[in-house]
């Protein structure tokens, strides 16, 4: 998505069309790619730390110098050529849901780069680490994962709490149901609970049919029943998101082009089949002359 003035920004692949509105566009286009903000130095590493938005969100990282280009190579195997110093790659970490671009602190980074976090190590001294990955917080031992029910959980997760989740067997499949974040009473229209959950894409409220997220303004400490059936009625007003479907389409045509090509096929053969039948017709037939009788000589 782009503006006038050039400024580019991601559109989430799974945003239903029918969410992005003008608002929507606003929002996204304020957090352009690209942008970035100082937080800071690491009082470790001297190493300046900035907050950046990118393809996949927004996200803390490192800057490093960049290495002298006059430095000497090294050599690497038995004099079999010469090899660039590898480069280093900075510390890098997705911010957490809680967190924003424009609020994000260099405290905050800092912790967020520090991880996976060592919880500690079990009986058997395997390490359990917990960390943050794409598909949220979990723990680690060995191979065996382990998910967490937040964020905050990372950082204050207890080695005996984690031994505890060790401890209950590991569930298979869909992982049960997250409880809701906050409950608003009925909903006037379809007389069903209206809740506050939390989605892939950030907070929403539903009433069990329709799903409706929450806008940059809203929080799920602060919104009341009075907002969530006014952003239900809103996405009930705009309907089902309607996608087009070219499978059927192509899948004719594909039958149709098959179909073609066999009736040329026929053809052909049935073509040459005359062919052959009339070239068979048209051949002369070989002379079967008879030798004169005697009597027919002496005469």
């Amino acid at each position: 998505m782009e503006d006038a003035e050039g400024t580019r920004a991601n559109v989430d692949d799974e945003l239903p069309p029918d969410e992005l509105t003008v608002a929507k566009a606003r929002e996204l286009l304020a957090s352009p790619n690209g942008e970035e903000r100082e937080l800071g130095l690491d009082p470790h590493t001297h190493t300046m730390i900035v907050a950046r938005n990118g393809r996949f969100g927004p996200y803390v990282t490192e800057v490093l110098e960049e290495p002298a280009t006059d430095a000497p190579a090294t050599v690497s195997g038995k004099g079999k050529g010469r090899s660039k110093a590898k480069k280093v790659k900075p510390r890098t970490a997705s911010l957490f849901r809680s967190m924003d671009l424009s609020t994000v602190t260099l405290e905050d980074a800092l912790k967020l780069l520090s991880l996976p976090r060592v919880v500690g190590a079990d009986a058997e001294g395997t390490e359990i680490t917990a960390q943050n990955g794409r598909y949220g917080p979990y723990l680690k031992k060995g191979t065996d994962s382990r998910s967490l029910t937040s964020e905050d959980q990372i950082f204050s997760i207890t080695l005996e709490q984690a031994e505890q989740i060790y401890s209950q067997p590991k569930q298979r499949g869909r992982a049960a149901a997250k409880p809701p974040l906050k409950e608003l009473g009925e909903d006037p229209t379809s007389g069903k609970p209206i809740v506050v959950k939390d989605g892939r894409f950030g907070p929403y409220v539903t009433d069990g049919e329709t799903n409706a997220t929450l806008r940059k303004d809203d929080s799920v400490e602060e919104i009341t029943a009075e907002r969530a059936q006014e952003l239900l009625a809103e996405k009930r007003a705009k309907g089902p998101s309607t996608r087009r479907r070219t499978t059927r389409k192509t899948t004719r045509k594909t039958t149709a082009k098959r179909s073609t090509t066999r009736k040329t096929a026929a053809k052909s053969t049935a073509t040459s089949s005359t062919a052959t039948s009339s070239a068979k017709k048209a051949a002369p037939k070989k002379a079967t002359g008879k030798p004169a009788s005697a009597s027919g000589a002496s005469a």
